[in-house]
């Protein structure tokens, strides 16, 4: 049943349950307490009184009383309401009684009986249920006027009536305080669940699609209901981050399959078509196989492209063969690249920052870099005007072999710098595949060197031209000197 309750009723009737618990053991608790000091005093009172009526002869013991019209012969005692005295015979028979009413129900208390309970006090009840404390002892005195022992006893009633009075007090009061105790705590609770109640509302949100809902941290960092809501926030963070991802990472996936469909269809379509004209007799045997050709290696590299960049992205160094090289030798490579392919064209060459050339010793894969080096050559022969001035920069810059291959070329914009690592993404959209390659030149060089454990960097601005660094972590010795 208290399962279907919700956590704060759950909470409120453990508490109140824990309060009821507490208060009756403390009421138990002083009630008894109470009733022990309370007795012992009424001990106290009645061992006197004993005495005297052991010592007193009952013909003056009644007399008194007639005269006093008190409860004992030593005065008002306190607890004491009414007072009860017998004299007993050897056999314990009651020989002769003085009391206000109806008195206690004796025991049998014969010479040994009295004897045997050494004046200790004892509790017996009377005929109509009243309780009365005893003491019985031996007649004292050498003239016992046959009477070999006496019983005092007086009633318990107003010992009684104070405790029932505590009771009814601890029950009204308890009932009271609990009430109100469970009245703030019941208001405790709600405000102590407050946050709950947010974080609550905030997952609905979540589920209903808002990402961006945080818990708000109503509650300082060092308590429970503060960190749980900073790790919530935390995880609520990971979570949009993951969702985030995970739409981009889709959206960017469905936009390659639709960039590979398109870059695989268009050789296809011009084998397909020179195919079709050939057998219809539209042309001549030798260029339609020429165009044939040219379009499966254009089919061929493109595939090549994809596998590279497939088997890259499997692991963080998939097949590469890394030996000591040097990035120098790869930037004079660079070097006559350029002239090969655009002779007009100014080269300069230097060190990554300026100055003279320097060695710059890494562990890599040859081919794979010499690839990198191919395309960025490439790309700024593609994007940049005929004779348009280029620096090939290389060596060390702290811990990292660095090259640089840097254009005076139209640059380019901020927008452009983003994507222009992205597959199958071309900063000039008019530019054909055939003109400006499939896009997947520079994705295949950051692809390479991040598997070397590099990284690569771009520098470029609307109309001052672009620069790109390929920074390896370097070696400590060249590799000449190994």
């Amino acid at each position: 049943m208290i399962r279907r309750l919700s956590l704060r009723a759950r909470l409120l009737a453990i508490t109140v349950a824990l309060l009821v618990v507490g208060l009756v053991v403390i009421s138990s608790v002083l009630v008894r307490q109470l009733e022990t000091q309370l007795l012992a005093r009424v001990d106290a009172q009645l061992a006197p009184l004993g005495k005297a009526v052991a010592a007193i002869p009952p013909d003056f013991l009644t007399r008194m009383r007639e005269v006093n019209r008190t409860s004992s012969a030593l005065g008002e005692l306190d607890l004491i309401v009414r007072s009860y005295a017998a004299y007993l015979s050897a056999d314990g028979t009651v020989i002769r009684e003085l009391r206000d009413a109806q008195g206690p129900t004796l025991p049998r208390l014969d010479t040994a009986a009295v004897a045997e309970r050494e004046g200790r006090p004892f509790t017996v009840s009377g005929a109509d249920g009243e309780q009365w404390r005893a003491v019985a002892l031996p007649r004292a005195g050498t003239s016992s006027g046959g009477y070999s022992g006496v019983v005092a006893a007086v009633s318990l009633d107003g010992m009684n009536s104070t405790l029932d009075r505590v009771r009814t007090a601890s029950l009204v009061g308890g009932s009271v305080l609990l009430a109100v105790l469970a009245l703030a705590g019941g208001i405790a609770i709600k405000a102590g669940l407050a946050p709950l109640r947010r974080v609550e509302e905030t997952a609905a949100a979540i589920a209903d699609g808002d990402l961006t809902r945080r818990v708000p941290e109503l509650a300082t960092p060092n308590t429970e209901v503060g960190r749980l809501a900073r790790s919530l926030n935390k995880m609520l963070a990971q979570i949009e981050q993951g969702v985030t991802a995970r739409v981009e990472s889709e959206a960017r996936m469905r936009r390659f399959v639709a960039d590979v469909s398109h870059e695989l269809r268009t050789p296809l379509f011009g084998i397909k078509g020179f195919s079709d004209l050939y057998r219809m007799g539209g042309t001549e045997a030798e260029p339609a196989l020429a165009r044939i050709e040219s379009e499966s290696g254009r089919l061929a590299r493109l595939v090549d492209d994809l596998l590279l960049l497939a088997g890259l992205d499997e692991s963080d160094s998939p097949g590469l063969d890394l030996t000591p090289m040097d990035l120098r030798t790869l930037a004079a490579d660079a070097r006559h690249d350029f002239t090969a392919l655009d002779p007009s064209r100014p080269i300069a060459f230097t060190g990554p920052s300026g100055g003279a050339a320097g060695s710059a010793p890494v562990l890599g894969d040859e081919a794979r870099l010499r690839q990198v080096v191919s395309n960025l050559v490439g790309n700024a022969v593609t994007h940049t005007p005929s004779g348009t001035p280029v620096r090939i920069g290389v060596g060390t810059d702290g811990a990292e072999a660095v090259l640089v291959i840097e254009d005076s070329g139209p640059g380019l914009s901020d927008e452009e710098a983003e994507r222009v690592f992205d597959r199958f993404y071309r900063a000039d959209g008019s530019r054909s595949s055939a003109t400006g390659g499939a896009g997947l030149g520079l994705a295949i060089v950051r692809s390479i060197v991040t598997a070397h454990g590099g990284r690569v960097e771009l520098r470029s601005s609307a109309g001052q031209g672009a620069a790109f660094l390929i920074r390896l972590p370097a070696l400590d010795q060249p590799p000449d000197e190994r």
